[in-house]
């Protein structure tokens, strides 16, 4: 990996987890203050660290992301990012496990990742740049609660 950013050009995968929160309907979106996918609504998530399970990844990276709470429900999905340069070597890889999560407390704040927080009706965000699979993982999402 580079020493500059450790996410750069690595030598495996680097795992990372996911929460898709819901309230009310809505599912709580960040917009990606960093790359990859910089400037785009995600779901809240980020890096795995050794000995942490990936359920206590994905709430502890919504937590420093968003200062919201929820508990876990189940895995949904996962999501691969794959990001070439143009010499064509992999600049980024990682596999996030996407899990989906009901809200428990915390309307969501802004912060050194998060530019922006929506809670957002997760069929009407057509409009909105996304980044890759998010509409995918959400339509995963809506098995948790039929």
């Amino acid at each position: 990996m580079s020493e500059a950013d450790p996410r750069l050009y690595p030598t495996r995968p680097i795992l990372a987890a996911s929460v898709a929160v819901f309230r009310d309907g809505r599912v709580l979106l960040a917009e990606r203050v960093n790359p990859p996918a910089a400037n785009c609504f995600s779901l809240p998530g980020g890096l795995v660290e050794a000995g942490e399970s990936l359920e206590a990844a994905a709430l502890r990276e919504l937590v420093e992301e968003t200062g919201v709470r929820a508990r876990i429900l189940g895995f949904n999905d996962h999501v691969e990012v794959i990001e070439r340069d143009d010499r064509d070597r992999i600049a980024r890889h990682f596999v996030v496990a996407s899990f989906v999560g009901e809200w428990i407390d915390g309307d969501g704040t802004v912060g050194p990742e998060a530019r922006r927080i929506l809670w957002a009706d997760p069929r009407a965000i057509d409009d909105l740049p996304t980044t890759p699979g998010l509409l995918r993982v959400l339509h995963g999402a809506g098995r948790f609660f039929t």
